[in-house]
């Protein structure tokens, strides 16, 4: 790392810790020519690879927006939608690239989604998937009782 100052070519790490929720390295280093110190921030980065071949940045605003459209008019808060997209940004972080195409942060919204609401989850993959016909919308429906009622009594989904 360059000293900011001196334009040394080397520095020297002192100190080291998370900042952002661990999302970043916050770092205090001193130059061993000048001896002043300073601080770098040093933060992984997510990409998306949209389908039209675009890279851009992973956004959690952006996750939040779309899941919020297939929320409109259902009790879902601010709160929950924060949690489902720090959550969808854990899922694709954990698979360790740093780009994801984006059909897999679709697919890493749905099961949070699902688990918060089932009738904006039935929007949300409406849309994601394609549903052409009531016949994909009603084999959505089955699926989704099939796992209500097959899930423990004391994790059951409740009825939306």
């Amino acid at each position: 790392m360059r000293c900011p100052y001196c334009r040394h070519s080397d520095s020297r790490v002192v100190d080291s810790r998370e900042a952002n929720d661990g999302d970043a390295i916050r770092r205090r280093r001193s130059c061993p020519e000048c001896g002043r110190r300073f601080t770098t921030v040093e933060e992984t980065s997510l990409a998306v690879l949209k389908r039209c071949g675009v890279t851009e940045p992973f956004s959690r605003a952006k996750v939040i927006s779309g899941v919020r459209k297939a929320c409109q008019g259902r009790p879902v808060d601010e709160d929950a939608l924060a949690l489902l997209a720090q959550r969808v940004e854990e899922a694709v972080r954990g698979g360790g690239a740093a780009e994801v195409p984006a059909h897999e942060v679709g697919l890493a919204i749905l099961e949070p989604l699902r688990a918060l609401d089932e009738v904006a989850y039935l929007r949300f993959a409406s849309v994601y998937r394609g549903f052409e016909s009531l016949a994909d919308f009603e084999t959505e429906i089955t699926a989704l009782r099939a796992d209500r009622d097959s899930s423990p009594p004391g994790q059951r989904v409740p009825a939306s």
